[in-house]
């Protein structure tokens, strides 16, 4: 079958390990189904795959990508959650710690099909394109849990989102806006503080700047850069919800003191559970709400894709399609 994958890792030049080819066709162990990839979509995760972060050399060649919506053997649509638990686990996916995600020990998404635990398929409405529902399982999903069940926000709170524009983020400014917050956002780039605004940001500002109230929770997928901006950002007793460190995890102030005399909350978040993903999906065919994406490509294009988001030339979703 058709696929994109990985044969071999490079930090310096992550791309050159970027394959497009024939793979062998997938076997469904039992207790698993086969899913038809109609639409798949990219994330870090994936770039970061051909750093050789979170992929072992010795599953090489792995085909790549978490997200997938198609078909199952009933010919029902579907969408595929990423995160594989143990068959034993119970609970929630994410805090199991043999959990792993798919193209990390499972072959990926990027392909014509792709098996997965029977478990991990989730409905998918007919008001949603396999296109919008492929870019639901990883970084709507991490938004929708960084904002309503870690964070514990609720209508008429406020939110700021550090970074507008990658896929998690520009995910978090549409959900809040759908969530009734309100909804402050950063960006350096102003094209970028213009489009936070088109979808949904009530107030969008240059990185560092200081905001017009003190908000309730801080969305932080940034790291370094933004830390100390986002903890004194938060009125006293408000949280920071962590799910990624896009330019480095190592700050040059912890604000540890901001943190204790001010009692606020730092929550880490990753990815999602199966139930999450269900509401999610119910809450975008109940509202109308749609995932933004920023192009749509042929699998046989994907290295576009990758080099895009390696360049940082995104804003939203960047989606795979057969039909594209």
């Amino acid at each position: 079958m058709f696929a994109v994958y990985a044969d071999s890792f490079s930090s310096q030049d992550p791309l050159s390990g970027l394959v497009v080819g024939e793979r062998p066709d997938p076997v469904a162990p039992d207790g698993w189904a086969t899913v038809t990839v109609r639409a798949a979509s990219l994330n870090h995760h994936d770039l970061w795959s051909l750093r050789g972060v979170g992929l072992k050399e010795e599953a090489l060649p792995m085909i790549l990508g978490c997200d997938a919506a198609g078909y199952d053997e009933d010919g029902n649509e579907v969408v595929v959650h990423a995160v594989v638990s143990d068959p034993g686990w119970a609970g929630d996916e994410t805090l199991d710690p043999k959990r792993s995600l798919l193209s990390e020990r499972h072959q990926g998404t990027f392909a014509e099909r792709v098996v997965v635990p029977r478990r991990n398929v989730v409905p998918k409405p007919s008001s949603l394109s396999f296109e919008e529902a492929a870019c639901l399982p990883t970084a709507w999903l991490t938004a929708y849990r960084m904002l309503f069940t870690q964070g514990g926000l609720k209508a008429g709170d406020s939110v700021l989102v550090q970074g507008a524009g990658g896929g998690v983020a520009t995910a978090l400014i549409i959900l809040a806006r759908a969530g009734g917050l309100r909804v402050f956002a950063t960006s350096r780039d102003e094209a970028k503080r213009a489009r936070a605004l088109e979808i949904g940001a009530h107030e969008a500002l240059e990185s560092g700047a200081r905001l017009p109230t003190k908000v309730d929770a801080v969305m932080e997928t940034v790291g370094r850069a933004t830390w100390s901006h986002s903890i004194r950002s938060l009125r006293p007793g408000g949280s920071i919800v962590v799910s990624g460190t896009t330019s480095g995890p190592n700050v040059d102030d912890a604000e540890l003191t901001r943190i204790f005399f001010l009692q606020l909350r730092v929550v880490g978040s990753t990815m999602g559970t199966r139930d999450e993903l269900a509401s999610l999906v119910t809450l975008l065919d109940a509202t109308g709400t749609r995932p933004l994406i920023d192009r749509t490509l042929d699998l046989s294009k994907a290295p576009e894709g990758f080099a895009a988001m390696a360049e940082g030339d995104v804003f939203g979703k960047i989606v795979f399609s057969r039909d594209a």
